[in-house]
């Protein structure tokens, strides 16, 4: 941990060491709107000795036993869940989070994934078939594929960071990640528990910095065979191209506009608290002017109440959560993902026509239903184009089960098996006896 006059100042994790860089970023906190970190400013010379580090400790981390690498990851949990209350305090003044929301969803989470992905690697199993009349037996074989390079963005840091890596270390790859530079502490906090883990040096690096230079050198190095990446479908568009002289494997997990329908036979007590968890959990005010001006109206927050702030955080990044009502749907704020506290509330006649609307978007990631009705929850859920349905419910997760989008939210999917496959490459092997 370093500082100049109080600032924070990370460095770069590489071959088990902390390393200084050459250039910084400086990173703000969205509380008060004053700089209070510096992040660096990485490019193709971090990242390359990142990879090599990564690729020197790819031989011997993967020869390790799944029981070996799981006792390593528990431990790394183990270490971050006794600092639990550091990481939360870190992640919410980084990330402009509710502490609360901090303590009891993120760094809970980050926990839980290694925790899960530590015991998920150790009941996995192949596939075998015989031909005997051939004399001939067939198996598969799953192995690590090498340095896998982790892109995760800004609003959930640590949790989506080791949602990456923990499947990707228990199948056996080192990995060279990239946090969003916004939100880089937690990540670098992580970084001073390995060594105290256990995990050898080389296996987890972490390079911070702008995507347009570390993640593109990250994305074009070819020593990295596969690309996990959590952001912009804008960026990931970068991303594929890219990648495509290399045939690296990509998991993207992009953007969503997420419909939220509720029918009039749904119970609100439920419905109306869910909702609005889920509609105003992200920390925009151009697209609330462009809804005035294609004629929406705005019920309440920004534009229509006043935002008390103490003298403290005049300058931070704060909104009052705000609510678009009169709006088309070929609105901008209809269409297009508003990482902010903005929700439009707009009315429907049938079940064709919701599903229609809802479908009327170029995303697909998720979706909520809220009804009574049991066959009607099965029958919009199926027809809705979206890789993840919740009914009367929002944000209940089974990490064995697929995690991503249609359409342009993404390609592939995230959890357990999905997860396995993607840090894995598939051999099949045949025995003649």
């Amino acid at each position: 941990m370093a500082h100049s006059k109080a600032l924070l100042v990370l460095e770069n994790f590489i071959a088990g060491k902390f390393v200084p860089c050459s250039s910084y970023i400086d990173s703000y906190n969205p509380s008060t709107g004053d700089v209070y970190c510096r992040v660096p400013d990485s490019g193709k010379e971090e990242v390359e000795a990142a990879v090599r580090a990564a690729k020197d400790a790819f031989p011997a981390w993967s020869s390790k036993s799944p029981l070996e690498r799981s006792r390593i990851m528990n431990k790394l949990a183990d270490l971050i869940e006794h600092d639990l209350e550091e990481f939360a305090q870190a992640e919410s003044k980084d990330q402009g989070k509710t502490i609360t929301f901090a303590r009891t969803v993120d760094i809970p989470r980050a926990v839980y994934n290694l925790r899960f992905f530590a015991s998920s690697i150790l009941h996995h199993t192949t596939e075998c078939t015989e031909m005997a009349s051939m004399g001939c037996v067939h198996y598969t074989s799953r192995e690590p594929v090498g340095v896998a390079g982790l892109i995760s963005p800004w609003n959930l840091p640590l949790y989506l960071l080791t949602w990456k890596i923990a499947p990707a270390i228990a199948c056996g790859n080192t990995v060279v990640a990239k946090p969003s530079e916004m939100t880089s502490v937690t990540a670098w906090m992580m970084c001073k528990l390995l060594e105290k883990a256990g995990m050898p040096h080389g296996v987890v690096n972490v390079v911070f910095g702008m995507g347009a230079k570390a993640g593109e050198a990250l994305v074009c190095h070819p020593d990295v065979p596969l690309i996990s990446f959590t952001g912009s479908t804008l960026t990931a568009q970068r991303i594929t191209e890219k990648s495509a002289p290399h045939c690296k494997k990509l998991s993207l997990e992009l953007g969503g506009k997420n419909p939220a329908i509720v029918f009039d036979d749904a119970d609100l007590s439920q419905c109306i608290p869910t909702t609005l968890r889920s509609s105003f959990a992200n920390q925009v005010r151009s697209y609330v002017k462009r809804a005035q001006a294609e004629g929406a109206k705005i019920l309440c927050g920004e534009g229509v109440d006043s935002l008390d702030l103490p003298a403290g955080n005049q300058k931070g990044y704060f909104m009052l959560p705000t609510i678009i009502t009169e709006v088309r749907d070929e609105s901008c704020c209809m269409q297009e993902e508003i990482f902010g506290p903005v929700t439009c509330v707009v009315a429907f006649d049938t079940e064709e026509e919701v599903v229609e609307r809802a479908n009327g978007v170029k995303y697909g990631l998720a979706a909520t239903v809220w009804s009574s009705n049991v066959g009607r929850v099965h029958r919009v859920a199926r027809r809705l184009q979206s890789g993840l349905v919740w009914t009367n419910c929002w944000l209940v997760r089974d990490l064995n089960l697929p995690f991503g989008g249609m359409k342009a939210s993404g390609i592939g999917r995230e959890g357990a098996k999905d997860s396995y496959e993607f840090f894995t490459e598939v051999k099949t092997i045949t025995i003649k006896h």
